[in-house]
């Protein structure tokens, strides 16, 4: 795969017509610049082999030693690009503060002392405002190397800010590493499905060792971190109900105590994410749709690099809440218009489940299933992006829409693929995921006898189905499949029982 086509693939139409005027302003007096032609091929639908490249730009005599050149200039301009947009739309103010320090390298490699330390002054006010401290650090060590101008503060006032500004980066660095290693930890349990693994013990271990336990009251960015490993621990016990009013508590202290700045914009809106996530999952969709208009408006007054990297997360879960909020039309819109956008995989695979989840909602179950085909990825390739509980709700929803067109025999062999699946990963017993093997039996029945489901001794049996949690600390998606038994027992619209059951204030078994 072409790299430099692949990096210019992710732009937007505004994008690539910025980068088009950027391109020509290089050279204005040289028309038909060879640079631009070059990128106006990569940015084609349709990808070009070199040897059609060298063709389309040499058409008398390709000559590759050129074309290679032609490249390095093409990705030179590139760079200079995003440098000036990172630098035009930095939320934090880190661009600016690199900027100064360049210049004050300039001024004082020009000799013009007085001006340089005045630059490394105001980089290092804007540097600490904005908690560059990796930046800071730099300013600092500058300003060491400068210390012998006349200009200059005192040394040992230099060291002793130097000194204090190291211990809250290395808190970061810190931070950081704990978080990563919090988060490969989680992956690794997400693969193995619902695995019994002790995760309190192993946050424990990895706060201990970082020595991050009193570290996270000071600074919005190490509050994140800690609300990211607490939850990253909350995931895998499911326990929403004691975390949600954990997050909005920690989020309003800081917001009352020290506010959030400019530069904490990032960290504000990954708590408020996190915060409307869990009220989501505890089943308080109103409240969780407040948070989201808060984010949404912060997202909006914000960068745009901030705002597209973050759009898509809002948009699923504000349409994961309109679908209990009798809104499912305005969760479809939401999602048909977010797949038209440049997404990443993980994206667009959760996009592309949740669409068919409402579609199927609303009794569109051919739209359910185009959607769920269009995946196109493999078991495989989906287990290790979103894990093995993930490739199992994706195929028991293409189970259900199977039937729900008529197409028993194709719902049954994704029957037995399930059943494969779960014997094969947790044992003959499906371990962890014991409720599905259930779950399938009753299905199965279902697909032979659809009239089987009014029989009484169906609904006794559907109410010993194994819980993995406690019914009001069960995900959702976990929730839906219930409830389409449930709609059969009954005889009952699907999506009818579903908003019965997770609205309900006191969640008990699926009623007969």
């Amino acid at each position: 795969m072409d790299d430099l086509r692949t990096t210019l693939a992710t732009f937007s139409p505004d994008d690539h017509k910025e980068f088009r005027q950027f391109i020509q302003r290089q050279r204005r007096k040289q028309k038909g610049r060879m640079d631009l032609r070059l990128y106006e091929l990569l940015a084609q639908a349709r990808e070009h082999t070199t040897p059609e490249l060298l063709a389309c730009l040499y058409p008398h005599e390709p000559n590759a030693v050129a074309y290679y050149a032609l490249r390095k200039r093409l990705l030179r301009h590139l760079l200079d690009f995003l440098l000036l947009r990172q630098h035009q739309q930095d939320p934090t103010a880190a661009a600016s503060v690199r900027g100064l320090l360049t210049l004050a390298q300039y001024l004082f490699e020009a000799g013009i002392e007085r001006l340089a330390w005045g630059t490394l002054r105001k980089a290092e006010k804007q540097a600490r405002t904005n908690e560059q401290y990796e930046l800071l650090n730099a300013v600092y060590n500058l300003q060491i190397a400068r210390a012998h101008s006349a200009h200059a503060d005192p040394l040992d006032d230099i060291i002793r800010r130097r000194n204090l500004n190291k211990k809250d980066a290395e808190e970061e660095e810190r931070a950081n590493i704990a978080d990563s290693l919090i988060r490969q930890r989680l992956r690794q349990a997400r693969v193995k499905g619902r695995a019994a693994e002790s995760f309190d013990e192993i946050l424990q271990q990895v706060l201990r060792e970082y020595d991050l336990q009193e570290a996270f009251a000071r600074r919005p960015t190490l509050l994140l971190r800690l609300i990211s490993i607490t939850r990253a621990a909350m995931l895998v016990r499911r326990d929403y109900v004691s975390f949600a009013p954990f997050v909005i508590r920690c989020y309003h202290l800081m917001e009352k105590r020290h506010g959030f700045a400019p530069a904490h914009r990032e960290a504000q809106l990954g708590l408020l994410l996190m915060i409307a996530h869990a009220l989501y999952r505890t089943r308080r969709f109103a409240e969780s749709v407040e948070y989201l208009q808060q984010l949404r408006a912060l997202l909006e007054a914000g960068p745009r690099l901030l705002r597209a990297a973050m759009w898509p997360r809002y948009t699923f879960l504000l349409a994961a809440n309109y679908a209990f909020l009798r809104r499912n039309p305005d969760s479809i819109g939401l999602l048909e218009a977010i797949l038209r956008l440049r997404l990443t995989p993980r994206e667009e695979l959760t996009t592309r489940l949740g669409l068919g989840f409402h579609y199927f909602a609303e009794g569109q179950f051919q739209k359910a299933n185009q959607v769920l085909q269009a995946i196109g990825c493999s078991d495989h390739f989906c287990e290790q992006e979103m894990g093995v509980e993930w490739v199992i709700n994706r195929n028991m929803g293409e189970m259900l829409i199977q039937f729900e067109l008529g197409n028993s025999d194709l719902a049954y062999n994704r029957l037995r693929a399930i059943e494969r699946l779960v014997k094969e990963r947790f044992g003959a017993d499906g371990g962890g995921y014991a409720a599905v093997l259930c779950y399938l039996q009753l299905v199965g029945d279902i697909i032979d006898d659809p009239a089987a489901a009014r029989a009484p001794a169906f609904a006794d049996r559907m109410l010993q189905i194994p819980a993995f949690v406690p019914l009001e600390q069960e995900d959702l998606q976990a929730l839906s499949f219930y409830s389409w038994l449930g709609s059969r027992v009954q005889a009952r619209p699907y999506y009818t029982v579903l908003l019965e059951l997770a609205t309900a204030p006191d969640p008990a078994p699926l009623p007969a």
